[in-house]
């Protein structure tokens, strides 16, 4: 699904709230007095943030390359010149026109290169398009095959070429482009072969399900077997009839598709399935080759997603054994920390078994060598290994919860560093493949990223590709407020983290409307669900950001809390609310809106919230359970009925219906529709494949049998993300003019 503190001593002398130390407030204030307008924000390029567009790292950790004018071209790391073109625009015709590429990947050598032209988005990862094969060499161009593929890849030796088409896998050999037929039973809406269901691909991260063995000799691939799961129907207006568009969605409690890993010969056309033991109600939620030859790693995770097991399989017999297993009460976090050491006697795997996510080495039985990382503080992400100094970089949380830096440390445990430069701030790396230099994109709250290249080891600056000057100032133009971090206690004890934005006229005399900002969701694996955080946005996009800035130059002070169960801050606190979604989240909202209610400038009565999907739900149920704090509210795409929403995201923190009826009823918007007090906008696109319209319409229809007023807000055939055109413009003016009239 779609983000050390410091106790709060009561209320402050200056009656405001604690800011967190190291923390200040945005720097960017205004010369002149320009209007934000929703314009600027949202159809216009006016904030547009400037990066390195396409840039991709080249074998030689020295260079770089990247799409300009049509062309492949080569660029020197350290001065950012460009080298040589690779790929003349010139040599990228097909049928006497210009072939129009989006996207492209070389094979090991980088002497031969795969084009997409005409890529169509399926889902939130998944896509098709035509793909072309081009040969450096001989400057010879050709279509990989007929119609659209998915998810075309080199095979490491560069020989073949792997894809998926009409759910079945295919392998091209490059030297005659003869094409064989891996799987020929693929239905739609029944097998799928060499790519994810809906759920695997939403929940578990990835789209693409075939993987190349090192020696180019074999190739691993899933199939799902669908042909039990549900299908939804989701209507697509604007012809005379709608038209129907089914796709199977296990929602919770139901039947998931039925999960398997094989593994393809390519020399001997031989298929050979991996046992991944009797039960078929699990999931396999990641396949990887080892550095053992003929060896792949399957992950079995359990249905209620708190056992974890490392398989490890003979690819030519199919038989496996278990390397690892991780469990936890609640569940067992997935991500891509799984790394398989060059020699092939030893992996790196992160676990939060110690209360937070960090790094054990373990030999290849599974037998754990060390614990690699140790505090109170949590690995975001892994992002390099160098084999020749042992040293592993990772992503981490040990400056501040709000904040991600770039360490690394030797896997004796030894030699722990931070590379990333000091100050506050939020760091997004990519790393070479040597890990000798790293592209590094480093912003603060309100404060445009700024892209430099970094030596690995040492982070020490080698050149700044984008500084975003011109954003700078383009912001520094405008009447910008105040934004502060701080921290409070609720009733409880509990110390929550947030930000506020001021009206850059701000008097503390006056009594102030506020507008809280809400996500409030689980995160998982790498993903982080943090509205509040050191980044340009603080937490959020920078379009709300200026959204939200917008607001507080019309007179609103704009806050957003963080609530238990968000990330950042270890098990304990991210797994606070499992098995009863909705409870513990709906509080802390609640006590922060009291909280702010305290001080002597916000008017209490006057208190509104709005969010997004998580955060939809989360105001649906701010407006219903906590209807007295609350004065308006907006819910974009909520989840209204956890019943409504699928397998792996619901299931992972509230358990089956059948085994936690009261988890997913009793913190249902649904079943608090009679509370509804205040005003309240909803808001749904038809064409949402994630967070089904369905809920939209049963809160409407239980808010109609309360007798309730509320206004509604349907965007057809738009997706989760509400987007398209002048559609956001649209629906942050509707929402704009839904606050000024309501709060």
């Amino acid at each position: 699904m779609r983000f050390r503190f410091f106790a709060l001593a009561a209320l402050l002398a200056t009656n405001g709230p604690a800011l967190v130390p190291g923390f200040t407030t945005t720097p960017i204030q205004a010369q002149q007095k320009l209007p934000l307008t929703l314009e600027d924000i949202w159809a216009k390029p006016t904030f547009r943030a400037a990066s390195v567009p396409g840039f991709n790292w080249m074998n030689d950790g020295r260079y770089y390359s990247a799409l300009e004018g049509g062309s492949l071209v080569q660029y020197e790391v350290t001065t950012g010149k460009a080298v040589q073109t690779l790929v003349a625009a010139a040599d990228l015709q097909t049928a006497g026109a210009p072939l129009n590429v989006d996207g492209y990947s070389f094979n090991a050598n980088e002497q031969k290169v795969l084009f997409t032209a005409g890529t169509e988005p399926i889902y939130r990862r998944s896509a098709q398009a035509s793909y072309y094969v081009f040969d450096r060499g001989t400057k010879k161009l050709a279509p990989l095959s007929t119609g659209k593929q998915g998810y075309a890849t080199f095979s490491p030796d560069g020989q073949r070429v792997a894809f998926t088409r009409d759910n079945n896998v295919f392998v091209t050999d490059l030297a005659t482009m003869k094409e064989t037929a891996v799987t020929t039973n693929g239905v739609k809406n029944q097998l799928i072969n060499g790519s994810a269901d809906w759920v695997y691909e939403e929940e578990f991260g990835f789209a693409q399900g075939f993987f190349w063995s090192p020696n180019s000799k074999q190739l691993a691939f899933y199939t799902f077997d669908e042909s039990q799961v549900t299908e939804y129907d989701m209507q697509l207006w604007g012809s005379l009839y709608p038209k129907e568009y089914r796709f199977k969605y296990p929602k919770a409690g139901e039947k998931n598709s039925v999960v398997s890993v094989s593994t393809y010969d390519v020399a001997s056309g031989r298929t050979t399935k991996m046992d991944v033991g009797p039960e078929p109600d699990q999931y396999i939620p990641r396949v990887q080759w080892t550095q053992v030859p003929n060896t792949l790693s399957i992950q079995r995770l359990n249905r209620l997603q708190n056992k974890l097991e490392i398989l490890h399989a003979d690819a030519t017999t199919g038989k496996t054994q278990v390397a690892l297993t991780d469990t936890n009460p609640a569940y067992v976090e997935i991500n891509d920390d799984l790394n398989y050491l060059p020699g092939g006697k030893q992996f790196v795997f992160t676990s939060e078994k110690d209360g937070y996510q960090h790094l054990y080495l373990h030999d290849m039985s599974g037998k754990q060598v060390r614990q690699v990382t140790k505090g109170s503080w949590e690995i975001s992400a892994i992002n390099g290994f160098d084999p020749k100094t042992g040293y592993v970089y990772y992503t981490s949380t040990e400056g501040s919860p709000l904040q991600r830096h770039l360490y690394r440390i030797n896997l004796k445990g030894t030699g722990k560093t931070r590379i990333s430069e000091a100050g506050s701030g939020t760091d997004v790396v990519n790393m070479s493949p040597d890990t000798k230099y790293f592209l590094n994109i480093r912003s603060s709250a309100g404060v445009p990223p700024v892209v430099s290249l970094r030596e690995g080891g040492t982070g020490k600056l080698v050149k700044t590709l984008e500084d975003n000057a011109k954003l700078k100032q383009t912001l520094a133009q405008y009447d910008l407020g105040k934004f502060e971090f701080f921290t409070f206690k609720t009733s409880e004890g509990v110390e929550l983290n947030a930000w506020m934005i001021k009206p850059s006229n701000f008097d503390p005399a006056k009594k102030y409307p506020v507008l809280m900002h809400v996500y409030g969701g689980p995160s998982f694996g790498t993903s982080s669900t943090q509205t509040v955080l050191d980044n340009v946005g603080g937490g959020t996009a920078l379009t709300n950001y200026l959204w939200h800035q917008m607001l507080a130059e019309k007179g609103y002070i704009v806050v957003s809390v963080e609530n238990r169960g968000t990330s950042g801050r270890g098990s304990a606190f991210r797994k606070a609310t499992y098995a009863n979604l909705g409870k513990l989240e709906t509080i802390d909202q609640g006590e922060g809106a009291k909280y702010l209610g305290t001080l002597p400038y916000v008017d209490k009565a006057r208190i509104g919230i709005w969010g997004w999907s998580y955060g939809g739900y989360m105001t649906s149920l701010a407006m219903t359970k906590n209807a007295d704090l609350f004065k308006m509210g907006i819910a974009v795409a909520p989840v209204t009925n956890w019943r409504y929403y699928d397998t792996v995201y619901t299931e992972r923190y509230l358990k089956t219906p059948q085994e936690n009826p009261s988890g997913y009823d009793d913190n249902s918007p649904v079943q608090f529709a009679q509370n509804l007090k205040g005003k309240f906008l909803l808001v749904h696109g038809t064409g949402d494949d994630n967070v089904h319209f369905q809920n939209s319409i049963a809160f409407v229809d239980a808010l109609i049998k309360a007798n309730k007023d509320y206004q509604t807000l349907y965007y057809p055939n738009r997706n989760h993300g509400i987007g398209g055109g002048n559609t956001r413009l649209h629906l942050y003016r509707q929402m704009t003019n839904f606050v000024l009239q309501n709060l």
